[in-house]
């Protein structure tokens, strides 16, 4: 149901938009644990070591397709808050085209690369057989994790933070029912594994669009929406892009990583898949805050509330920091017994926990610079900014490839898993000052918050207010503006 997060108190606002996406994180890594899980105990530390080596591979590409597809939604959740219908109809024709065409690109290239790629990245080659299966089969079902991103970052951008994670709910208890079939009875390996995912992700497409013909009128096209511009493409990939690059930088990153593991045998490999399955879990609630903080500040960029997004970006930073804190804790002391529960007993799996609770220790004590980084990050991608995330991506490649190769030739497993924090940090180091600018720019624009001065209709299912959903379609009295001059404001 749409929801306007320009009204409220703006921690609450956030808050209560980012617990669904905190749930919804929580429920996808269900997707990697039904995978380590039955994997590890049913195949053995081989095959999971297996299927960890392809992680970084996975997130090069798809990582891609999930930035871009987060970009499209910015300037729908930007003319959502301007209250222009038309506009939020010609985004969203945009949005399908542009991801139609990286999904068919993704589901013929991906595939052909998978095996050459994990060659070049040093897999063992113990691992490159079922490395190579996982990775092919996961690429091929590329158009299903496109989609599904794409129609659940819609939903969110006119602020229904929760149905997504009812589709993903759904979705995540049929991939674990799969997993264990496909694995277990039917004896397919980690082929099993990676096709119950592409599935369980094809159903929640499914789920997304129907919910959208039934529930969504806004958001039907009509045919004068699917004749996009020029420049409706050219600001959904000047928004998209960087953002899809950005997380493919990341991915470089975690690609040399993933060679230095690999040079340290499968016991690493392993301990570092399972210490990262338990690391999304920790930080699952601190990219929520930073996807909540981007949606909460486009949509209040196009109904023009400079006041609303400083006021929500400093208070979602101390959330941040808050939660990062108290998440480092609980991860440190409860991190062993966490990776026990994927590797199970015995000599083999002793050591795997070792190293993973190791790397927790260390990861736990940077989740407060994470959890700034992903607020102030999603603040000026939000307010249509583009260089400076792109250049922190830069910034974590150069601060992750430096500790990976360096600290892990000198002391080892130990100096592989600093680059994250260390990452982490040099991103804020830039990220600060640059919304800092931004803080400043926007406390000296006039608040004009969009009036009724023109009688047009936009269908919203929800409120008009944001104060409670209603399943009912209203018409909403707004006036037809445009917010590209108002967000350049913020970029100079």
């Amino acid at each position: 149901m749409a929801t306007s997060l320009t009204t409220g108190r703006p921690w609450r606002v956030i808050l209560s938009f980012s617990i669904p996406l905190l749930l919804g994180n929580v429920v996808q890594q269900m997707y990697q644990f039904a995978d380590v899980v039955v994997v590890g105990r049913h195949l053995g530390v081989e095959s999971l070591a297996a299927v960890g080596a392809t992680g970084s591979l996975l997130f090069l590409l798809i990582g891609f397709a999930w930035g871009l597809t987060s970009g499209f939604a910015i300037p729908i959740a930007q003319a959502f808050g301007a209250g222009d219908g038309a506009a939020v109809r010609r985004s969203v024709a945009t949005g399908v085209i542009l991801t139609g065409i990286t999904s068919v690109v993704l589901t013929i290239v991906a595939p052909l690369i998978a095996a050459p790629t994990l060659a070049l990245l040093q897999t063992p080659d113990e691992l490159m057989a079922e490395a190579t299966i996982f990775t092919q089969i996961s690429f091929i079902g590329a158009s299903a994790t496109m989609f599904f991103n794409f129609l659940s970052a819609i939903i969110r951008a006119i602020g229904d933070s929760r149905t997504p994670l009812i589709f993903l709910t759904v979705s995540c208890a049929l991939n674990v029912g799969l997993v264990i079939l496909m694995v277990g009875p039917l004896d397919w390996g980690v082929a099993g594994a990676a096709l119950a995912t592409v599935v369980a992700q094809a159903v929640s497409v499914v789920l997304c669009l129907e919910f959208v013909r039934r529930r969504l009128p806004m958001l039907h096209l009509r045919r004068a929406d699917r004749r996009v511009t020029r420049d409706d493409i050219r600001e959904h990939l000047r928004l998209g892009l960087p953002m899809g690059f950005q997380a493919s930088i990341i991915a470089i990153g975690t690609l040399v990583v993933q060679v230095a593991l690999n040079t340290l045998g499968s016991e690493a490999v392993a301990a570092y898949t399972t210490a990262s399955r338990v690391d999304g879990l920790a930080v699952a609630f601190l990219s929520s805050l930073g996807l909540a903080s981007s949606m909460y500040t486009a949509q209040n960029l196009g109904g023009r509330r400079p006041d609303r997004i400083r006021r929500g970006v400093v208070e979602g930073t101390w959330m941040a920091i808050a939660a990062g804190i108290a998440l480092g804790g609980v991860i440190i002391a409860f991190g062993a017994p966490l990776v026990r529960l994927f590797v199970g007993e015995g000599a083999a799996a002793d050591g795997v926990v070792e190293l993973a609770h190791l790397m927790l220790i260390i990861n736990g004590c940077g989740y407060w610079a994470l959890g700034v980084l992903f607020v102030l990050r999603g603040a000026l991608q939000g307010l249509g900014h583009t260089l400076v995330p792109t250049v922190t991506g830069v910034i974590e490649l150069v601060m992750r490839v430096g500790a990976a190769i360096v600290l892990g030739a000198l002391i080892g497993f130990e100096g592989v898993a600093l680059s994250n924090p260390l990452a982490w940090l040099g991103a804020i180091v830039l990220l600060v000052p640059a919304y800092v600018r931004a803080h400043r720019a926007l406390g000296r624009m006039r608040v004009d918050p969009i009036e009724a001065t023109e009688t047009s209709t936009m269908a919203i299912i929800g409120p008009t207010d944001g104060s409670m959903v209603v399943d009912a379609v209203v018409t909403q009295p707004v006036r037809v503006v445009r917010t590209s001059r108002f967000a350049r404001l913020t970029r100079r």
